[in-house]
Parts: structure tokens; C-alpha cells; sequence
């Protein structure tokens, strides 16, 4: 990237990361690349299309998204 960094284009991200980080990877042991592959579909994809937010009044991302867009 060439322009300079912004503390707020990291939010997004960092959410995720701790997120998947204190639900997931501490709670089980992981053996090979397979295994963090499959939590870490798993937890994308419940960030995603399952969990629910407050300030969104209640819908998952998705939901929120196609609301907003009309969809």
C-alpha cells in the first residue's frame, strides 16, 4: 500500500482477530494447518452471517448490509 496508514482502517480487523483469538484458538488445541483453517472458516463465517450486534440493532452484518442496501 502507498498511503499512509490510519489507526481506523485497522479496526475492522483487530475486532476479528481478537475475537477469533479469545472464542476460538484458546479454547482447543490445533494439530496441523487444517484444523486453524476449518476454525478459522467457521469463525469468519459466524462473524459474518450469525452474530449479532447492538448497534445494528440486532442484525448480523449481512442482514444489517442488505438492509441498508435495500437488497
Amino acid at each position: 500500500m502507498s498511503r499512509k496508514g490510519n489507526c481506523l482502517d485497522n479496526a475492522p480487523i483487530e475486532s476479528l482477530f481478537n475475537l477469533l483469538k479469545r472464542e476460538s484458538l484458546n479454547r482447543c488445541k490445533i494439530w496441523n494447518i487444517e484444523e486453524l483453517n476449518l476454525i478459522t472458516e467457521d469463525c469468519v463465517q459466524w462473524f459474518n452471517d450469525q452474530r449479532i450486534s447492538l448497534k445494528t440493532t440486532g442484525l448480523s452484518p449481512v442482514e444489517y448490509r442488505k438492509q441498508v442496501l435495500g437488497s
